[in-house]
């Protein structure tokens, strides 16, 4: 049986839409313990101060493993590794030891730094924390300072296993990532308190990595320690992977100023945000991150080789696919958010009135998800043509568009209250001035990601005509499932009543939710989708075997 296992985690997966769709069920595992993991929180704690210190200790830590570990990761590192693998294998492997090398002592060094100095300045990143939260705050981000070292060491092991085309090994990381933190929450935390939730989070980052080290060490690409730098090359690397670390942290910056903006507002604001913030990348990691995680070394491949029009192919085909399913699910979502978030998180501590804004932030977080997926793919699209100037730019005037946003309309509440309140119907709940910061968010992210695509389409001379169809059929398939999914919701209320219970909102929740998505497949059978024939095919095929599907990378020896 182990045998089988490790077999299973060894096999190739080739092809875009056969990885993708790999890729997406192992993440849709992993963020079913993500949203586990979010529920074991609320019953423990509700919206409570004491959640809102866990997930503001992550902002400071989260926002190193960017900076650091993010420039010398898997979508960094493959470029340069692929031009070397062709020459040899040992010129590949010394560079992912130099890069190994020189991640460790860095970040060694900058983390004992911030571990010593916090106490200085953490008043001054989360204003709305009293002295006692503080010093619980600086103990707890202290922990996780552990967090983005083994994160980091585990995304140059995944250099290595997706160029070995080993997705399900890359996929199950997560999934051990998570069940570390449900370890903290049910058997550290009745001992240790708040700091043993935090070992957790250490431990599932420690797992993250472990569990691809069979694997590495049976690659001739295996990083090492190393005291022999090619400091030339290295320079390379590192002047080529700044942009696109400061392309990533700008997320984390952004989460950082809501995070800070949030602890003002009121108690419980930042778990509610963190906590909408989760659900809305559910459907994030299945789609956008399955599809760019698969595209991202096809593309590589094929703009290295001079193969063009594959390319573009290939970049096509990521973005019809993901507003295929991104605009359907975010109709879906809005109409259904309430029984979303009560089913997920609502248990023990969770009240009805925290439901209520959960859902209302997700709501606002969710309508870019599109966006957001686009994001995604058209990022690490520059990326494998070697170009990190436009990601950084366009992702830096997007959030520094986002914060403004966010300053503007927290400050300004008033123009927009009502609309926001009203629409998502939490006029009689509190704190729902938080609601302007999940509105900048999606607002700031569609305007910036239009830029972009508009940017990538032009510049790689993507044929644009079949983009347009496929956005417009998926506009259609979004608004008729959304309708079918609003009426049935009304219309079930009659069969389960309007008592709150579990198997009430989850029998309303699953009747709307499902008759929603048969509208939206029939509207693409009935419009000729070929996306919709695209998954036909690829849920025809046995996905374990490298078999072609329409857009595809045939396998090469």
């Amino acid at each position: 049986m182990i045998n089988k296992l490790f077999a299973f985690t060894q096999k190739e997966i080739r092809g875009m839409h056969q990885a993708a769709y790999v890729l997406a069920a192992l993440t849709f595992g992993s963020q079913l313990l993500a949203l586990l993991r979010d529920r074991l929180l609320t019953h423990t704690f509700g919206l409570s101060g004491e959640l809102d210190l866990y997930f503001a200790a992550f902002r400071v830590p989260d926002l190193l493993f960017v900076i650091f570990s993010a420039a010398l990761s898997a979508y960094v590192l493959i470029p340069f590794v692929s031009e070397r693998m062709a020459g040899s294998a040992e010129r590949a492997q010394h560079l992912l030891s130099q890069v190994f090398t020189l991640f460790s002592g860095v970040y060694a060094f900058a983390a004992l730094l911030v571990a010593l100095t916090l106490p200085y300045y953490a008043h001054v990143l989360f204003p709305g924390f009293t002295g006692a939260q503080h010093a619980e705050l600086i103990l707890l981000v202290r922990i996780l300072l552990l967090q983005p070292f083994f994160l980091g060491v585990s995304g140059i092991f995944a250099v290595v296993t997706q160029l070995h085309h080993r997705f399900i090994l890359f996929a199950i990381s997560p999934l051990l990532y998570n069940i570390g933190i449900i370890l903290g929450i049910v058997a550290l935390y009745p001992f240790l308190g708040s700091a043993g939730l935090v070992w957790g989070v250490v431990l599932g980052a420690f797992l993250h990595a472990a569990v691809q080290i069979p694997s590495i060490l049976a690659s001739r690409l295996a990083p090492r320690m190393t005291h022999v730098f090619e400091w030339r090359a290295l320079a390379i690397v590192i002047r080529d992977s700044l942009p696109r670390a400061f392309t990533l942290s700008m997320q984390q910056i952004t989460l950082f100023v809501f995070v800070s903006l949030a602890t003002i507002i009121g108690t419980g604001t930042v778990a509610a945000l963190q906590l909408s913030y989760n659900l809305q990348s559910v459907p994030l990691a299945i789609i956008g991150m399955s599809y760019s995680v698969a595209a991202f070394p096809l593309l590589a491949r094929a703009h290295a080789e001079g193969d063009f029009e594959r390319f573009r192919h290939e970049v096509s085909a990521g973005i019809r696919h993901v507003l295929f399913w991104t605009l359907p699910i975010i109709a879906l979502a809005i109409v259904l958010r309430a029984q979303f978030v009560r089913v997920i998180l609502g248990s023990g501590e969770f009240s009805w009135n925290d439901t209520r804004l959960t859902a209302a932030v997700f709501a606002l977080f969710v309508v870019s998800l599109a966006a957001q997926s686009l994001h995604l793919l058209c990022v690490r699209a520059w990326y494998a043509a070697g170009n990190t100037r436009v990601p950084f730019f366009t992702t830096l005037a997007t959030t520094a568009l986002i914060i403004g946003l966010a300053y503007f309309f927290t400050a300004q509440y008033a123009l927009v209250a009502n609309m926001l309140e009203t629409t998502l119907r939490v006029e009689d709940v509190l704190h729902t001035k938080l609601l302007a910061l999940p509105l900048a968010y999606s607002l700031g992210t569609i305007l910036g990601v239009a830029f972009l695509v508009h940017a990538t389409v032009r510049t790689f001379r993507i044929d644009h005509m079949p983009l347009h169809a496929s956005l417009l059929r998926s506009i259609v398939a979004a608004l008729s499932g959304g309708s079918v999914a609003y009426a049935m919701l009304n219309a079930v209320v009659y069969v389960f009543g309007t008592r709150i219970t579990l198997w009430g909102v989850l029998g309303q929740g699953f009747i709307a939710g499902a008759l929603g998505m048969v509208t939206v497949f029939v509207v693409y059978a009935l419009t000729k989708s070929p996306e919709f024939n695209d998954l036909h095919r690829a849920l025809s095929k046995k996905l374990f075997k490298a078999q072609p599907v329409l857009g595809e990378d045939t396998p090469r020896d």
